[in-house]
């Protein structure tokens, strides 16, 4: 594998571990009532917005060419806002482990998309490799959040229509802005991508903001908010773009399908769950679908990465 290539691969792999825990991370900021699904999703817009034009103080300065501008405008509609509202919001409306299912739809869509506008070849290892994961990650959450109580203020159909848009949204900047991605630092791009995504939110979702009693939120509720901020948006989407860079889109999609094995596995070493034989058996078929995609490559392929 070349270096450029498994430094990506790393890179989708920190993600996806904090990836992994930010479901329940968010279902448990928001179900002390005072911050809402919308104020979270502010928060990390404008949190990680802060934060990355802190960063770029610490890194070359990389002018945005005029041409530039508005593709970056759309990719940040549909890899920020359109993704990151819809599934924040969609969370508050259902179960963790449903938000989860849906995203295995990512990699499927992402495959499709990637072959009529890329290029990419589909082969049969591929799709065998796919279908193996979403298997696994759909038995290994469907088993431990079938018993799931739902909370007060749960719409779980529409919670799921969000959280499919959202995926849907991700799917399509995975693969028709992998060019434009290509051509900047992660640190510039995102910079100017949270930008836009917090000046087209904050508008609409200031009031809600501007209601919370902040002052009577509890220790934890701001680790949640701090989590969500600091490692689930900022460092995470450093790692996606760096890794964008580097890897095929139904490769950096893939990673996906470890957020539910690692969010299970947190819930085992924490005593809230258990593994028995069906978590085994998901595990593995998520790992082993995940290592046949990744690992499908031509010679043409190698040269592409």
């Amino acid at each position: 594998m070349p270096s450029e290539a498994l430094k990506g691969h790393i890179a989708m792999g920190a993600a996806a571990v904090i990836w992994g825990l930010m479901s329940p991370v968010s279902k448990l900021v928001m179900q002390q009532g005072e911050v809402s699904s919308a104020s979270l999703a502010t928060f990390r817009l404008l949190g990680a917005a802060l934060l990355f034009w802190l960063a770029s103080a610490f890194v070359p300065r990389e002018p945005i060419k005029r041409k530039h501008r508005l593709p970056l405008f759309y990719a940040s509609l549909f890899g920020i806002i359109f993704n990151q509202m819809a599934f924040t919001v969609g969370v508050g409306f259902t179960s963790p482990a449903d938000a989860a299912i849906i995203t295995t739809i990512t990699p499927v869509l992402t495959m499709i998309l990637a072959a009529f506008v890329l290029r990419e070849m589909v082969t049969g290892k591929k799709i065998i490799g796919v279908c193996a994961s979403a298997i696994g990650a759909m038995l290994l959450v469907s088993g431990s959040g079938a018993h799931a109580a739902a909370l007060p203020g749960d719409n779980n159909l529409l919670g799921d229509i969000l959280c499919l848009a959202s995926q849907c949204s991700v799917a399509v900047y995975f693969v028709f802005f992998k060019n434009l991605i290509g051509r900047y630092s992660p640190v510039t791009l995102l910079k100017w991508m949270f930008t836009y995504a917090a000046a087209a939110c904050l508008p609409f979702t200031f009031r809600e903001v501007g209601s919370i009693h902040y002052s009577a939120l509890p220790v934890q509720t701001w680790l949640g908010i701090a989590y969500v901020v600091a490692l689930a948006t900022f460092v995470s989407y450093i790692c996606l773009s760096f890794a964008q860079q580097r890897l095929k889109p139904t490769a950096v999609s893939m990673y996906n399908y470890c957020q539910p094995v690692i969010a299970s596995s947190v819930a085992v070493m924490w005593g809230m769950d258990h593994f028995g034989w069906m978590k085994v058996l998901s595990v593995l078929l998520v790992f082993t679908g995940v290592l046949l995609v990744t690992g499908t490559r031509g010679k043409r392929a190698v040269q592409e990465q």
